[in-house]
């Protein structure tokens, strides 16, 4: 509750609508209207990549960062999206955390 920055990582249901600008090589589009569970699937495993260069480029800037699910995901919709087109993936605190309470990983 302390921490500075919660980002909250999202996908988008409607990605394939800038597929046209962004890979114009092949209709791409077409594969993905109509076909929800390939938009769902695709969408949640792209927005997974993103926020992992994201957490990436957060600790090369010296942030601490505390990757969260087990959050009420249909009410933190409501809330920041209720139009629909976005989804929460995970949420993400961003601070500089008390060097004498962060967990170290020792490997051996």
């Amino acid at each position: 509750m302390a921490a500075p920055v919660t980002a909250i990582n999202a996908w988008d249901t409607e990605f394939y609508e800038n597929l046209p600008r962004l890979f114009p090589q092949a209709d791409m589009r077409s594969y993905f209207i109509g076909n929800n569970a390939l938009i769902d699937e695709t969408a949640f495993r792209n927005s997974s990549l993103q926020a992992a260069y994201f957490i990436l480029a957060a600790r090369a800037l010296g942030l601490d960062c505390g990757p969260m699910s087990g959050f009420d995901a249909d009410k933190l919709n409501a809330e920041f999206f209720p139009d629909g087109k976005w989804k929460v993936n995970f949420l993400c605190n961003l601070g500089y955390g008390d060097q004498r309470k962060l967990a170290r990983v020792i490997l051996a």
